[in-house]
This record gives C-alpha cells, sequence and structure tokens, in this order.
C-alpha cells in the first residue's frame, strides 16, 4: 500500500510539473503573439501616415505638372491597393512595395520642375515622408524580430506541442522585396550639385611661411636663408 502511494504521489507530481511547465510555455507563447501584433499596429500607424503624405505629395504636385496624369493616376492607384483593408503583412508589403516604385517614378518627373522643387509645401511635404519612411523601416524590424522569436518557438520542440494544442501559430514577416526594400528617397539631385569649398580654402598662401626649415646633415654647413 506504501509503494502504491508512493507512486501515486510521484505521477501526481510528474503531471503537476508537466501543468506548470505547459503554462509556461503557453504564457510565453501568448505575449510573443501579442507583442507581434502590437508591432503591427505601429506599422500599421505609420503606413497610414505615409499614404496620406503622398496623397497630399500628388496634390502638391499636380498643381504643376498635371499634364503628368499617366503617373500621378500610377501613384493614386497603387496608393489605393497599398490602403486595401484585410491584407496580410505579406501582401502589405508587396501592395507597398508598388507604392513605393510608383513614388519613385513621380519623384523623378519632379526633378523637370523647378518652381515645385523650391516650392515650400512640397519641401515640408519631402521632409515629413522622409521620416516617416524612417520610422517605418525601424518599426518593421522591431515587428520582424518579434515574428522571428514566436515562429521560433511555435516549429522548436519541445514548445511546438503546446502551440499546436492551444493553436498558436506562426506570424508573417512584413518585408519588401528588392530595391523597393529601402526608403524613397527624395534628395531631389541636391547630391550631385557642386559644393563650393569654405571661404579661404584655396586662398594663395604666403610661400614662404609654408617653408619646413630642414636640419642638414651632421658635418655640413647649414645653408645661408634667403635675401629679403
Amino acid at each position: 500500500m506504501g509503494t502504491a502511494l508512493v507512486i501515486l504521489l510521484v505521477l501526481v507530481g510528474i503531471v503537476v510539473l508537466l501543468g506548470l511547465w505547459a503554462v509556461g510555455v503557453y504564457n510565453g507563447l501568448i505575449k510573443l503573439r501579442n507583442l507581434v501584433q502590437e508591432a503591427w499596429r505601429q506599422i500599421d500607424v505609420e503606413l497610414k501616415r505615409r499614404h496620406d503624405l503622398i496623397g497630399n505629395l500628388v496634390e502638391t504636385v499636380k498643381g504643376y505638372a498635371a499634364h503628368e496624369r499617366g503617373t500621378l493616376e500610377d501613384v493614386m492607384k497603387a496608393r489605393s491597393a497599398a490602403m486595401a483593408g484585410g491584407q496580410s503583412p505579406g501582401q502589405q508589403a508587396q501592395t507597398e512595395g508598388m507604392l513605393s516604385a510608383a513614388l519613385g517614378r513621380l519623384i523623378a518627373v519632379a526633378e523637370a520642375y523647378p518652381d515645385l522643387k523650391a516650392n515650400q509645401n512640397f519641401l515640408a511635404l519631402q521632409n515629413e515622408l522622409t521620416s516617416t519612411e524612417d520610422r517605418i523601416a525601424s518599426a518593421r524590424r522591431y515587428y520582424n524580430a518579434n515574428v522571428r522569436e514566436l515562429n521560433t518557438k511555435v516549429e522548436t520542440v519541445p514548445s511546438n506541442f503546446v502551440a499546436g494544442m492551444f493553436n498558436v501559430q506562426r506570424a508573417e514577416y512584413f518585408e519588401v522585396e528588392g530595391a523597393e526594400r529601402d526608403p524613397v528617397k527624395v534628395d531631389f539631385g541636391q547630391s550631385n550639385q557642386t559644393i563650393p569649398p569654405p571661404s579661404g580654402y584655396n586662398a594663395p598662401q604666403d610661400s614662404r611661411s609654408q617653408q619646413i626649415p630642414t636640419t642638414p646633415p651632421p658635418g655640413q654647413i647649414p645653408p645661408a636663408p634667403p635675401s629679403q
């Protein structure tokens, strides 16, 4: 009787430990899933801001280059596709990549309009868009890091058993493929401008002040200084 009781207690202890382990793993999975969802909401906020800025940018360009209708329509179509609801992170990445490509063509068109490039509203939108692109890139890195950690837990033993029991699934990465991965460059050709040197950089200098005296080898008489 005593042996049976000990075996029963051991079995109960094992079951309790397994239950506590399963609870701990489950709580960790749920925490990671919530972090992924929170990180995605941050991306969504920045994407909505990006869409608004691009809409305002198109309206500003339209005032100076209304005849560039094809390019403007391409941007607005891509923007509408990117704003469509119900997209998975992978689908959102694809539509955002298409929008970035269309925006790049619009920026190239703006190069031909000096008055547009000098417009204060256009410059302000340019700066805001660049800042938003940077925040999206930062939020994307944070989101993908959490996705990677969650997916590792879901796919590896033994936490995958708990994930399967409670239907905790893998999350999807948010990555824009190819050259569209980087934020859109909106320097409007300023990087190609020739920047003059600082004042006095090329100013003529007294050659005498640049002469460095040399020490003659041992045994030789130093040369006489030049006559004034």
